[in-house]
């Protein structure tokens, strides 16, 4: 028997075979994507107890100096034990510069500030490092710089003094000058004027009315500590800053050898803008003129993020910083738009902390957002 069909009827079987197909290829299409869903859910609870498992802690190197450096490791010190903090040592005011220029050794107030933040000992003998003598040839000298030249003494070695004094504090990480040698800090202002020592610069600059053009070091070719260099080769993570840009960043910087261990090193280099200008060094400037004189003394662009406050300041706050002139430091539109175009990532967040009236950064907030960056890239390059 044979069937006739019409052109239409040829049509119409013609688009329902081609249903068929349709609708066998849409459902293979879904169990694939079925099967791709459900294996890239697995790979991420492997990665997921992959890191639980190993409690991967990434290698987090801290560069700078000051009060700020200090505060920020004592954040760091319980997100990872993997901790090394690379320190100026050119500092010569208060009793770190009497001791210096007394006893000819390195400067010891930043590199306490860093061992008692990232020491785990008792708050009474953290209090005993921190006090500071109020009579006799001893005012002013705090007891833990004391404490760091008599161990300097005994060993004849400043880096061993360090060394051994991690030891006895048990600190979470270590400590590191970044530098053996004897340097000081020179400023050359707009105006010409050449002003020796970080304790001078900032008062100088103010009285001259004059902004810092230029910063050195008057040993040109300091070398740094091998272990510096190995830190930084070695990091997961590499954060600069918070703290003074010209006299606590800058001098750690100007050694020779940390710019090309930080250019070459495949770790984010992440940059921690100041919450607020400093009167005498940064007055006027905003974040991209931070990186700008970061980026100027380097000779190179190597950092990758910038961490910025975008938090405002109570009123009463304010007016306290704002009488000794400083402002708040904040981003814009041109300015992200700026870095975006240097390849820098902006990342803003509400991290101001205020403790007696003083300004300063959320430890713990700043430390996840540096582990979160830390994190992503290791195992964006591992797995």
């Amino acid at each position: 028997m044979q069937i006739n069909l019409s052109g239409l009827e040829m049509i119409l079987a013609l688009l329902a075979f081609l249903g068929v197909i349709s609708f066998i290829i849409a459902f293979y299409v879904i169990y694939r994507f079925i099967l791709l869903y459900k294996k890239t859910v697995d790979q991420n609870q492997i990665t997921i107890e992959t890191i639980q498992k190993n409690k991967f802690e990434p290698k987090i190197v801290v560069i700078g100096g000051g009060t700020g450096q200090s505060v920020f490791l004592r954040g760091l010190k319980h997100t990872t034990k993997n901790i090394t903090a690379i320190v100026t040592v050119a500092d010569d005011g208060g009793g770190s510069g009497a001791l210096r220029e007394d006893l000819g050794m390195l400067p010891p107030g930043d590199i306490r500030n860093c061992l008692l933040a990232l020491a785990n000992i008792e708050p009474t003998m953290n209090e005993v490092m921190q006090y500071r003598f109020s009579d006799g040839a001893l005012k002013g000298q705090s007891f833990g710089n004391l404490f760091i030249a008599a161990m300097t003494g005994l060993y004849d070695n400043f880096e061993t003094a360090v060394y051994k004094m991690s030891q006895i504090f048990a600190i979470t990480g270590k400590v590191l000058p970044v530098t053996m040698e004897d340097i000081n800090l020179v400023a050359e202002l707009e105006n010409g004027e050449k002003i020796v020592g970080e304790s001078n610069i900032p008062s100088a600059a103010r009285r001259a009315k004059s902004k810092i053009k230029k910063m050195s070091l008057d040993k040109e070719n300091a070398k740094p500590l091998d272990e510096v260099i190995t830190s930084i080769k070695e990091a997961d993570a590499i954060v600069i800053g918070p703290g003074s840009l010209y006299t606590s960043i800058l001098p750690n910087i100007l050694v020779d050898g940390v710019v090309d261990a930080l250019s070459s090193s495949t770790a984010p280099k992440i940059y921690i803008c100041n919450i607020m200008t400093q009167p005498g060094e940064t007055d006027g400037k905003d974040v991209v003129d931070h990186v700008k004189v970061l980026l100027d003394h380097a000779g190179v662009n190597f950092i990758d993020y910038v961490i910025v406050n975008n938090e405002e300041l109570p009123v009463g706050v304010f007016e306290r910083y704002a009488k000794d002139g400083a402002k708040l430091i904040l981003l814009d539109e041109k300015q992200r738009e700026c870095l975006g175009l240097s390849g820098i990532a902006c990342l803003e967040q509400k991290l101001i902390e205020i403790r007696s009236g003083y300004i300063r950064h959320d430890a713990d907030l700043l430390s996840n957002v540096v582990m979160k960056i830390a994190i992503k890239h290791s195992y964006n390059t591992d797995l």
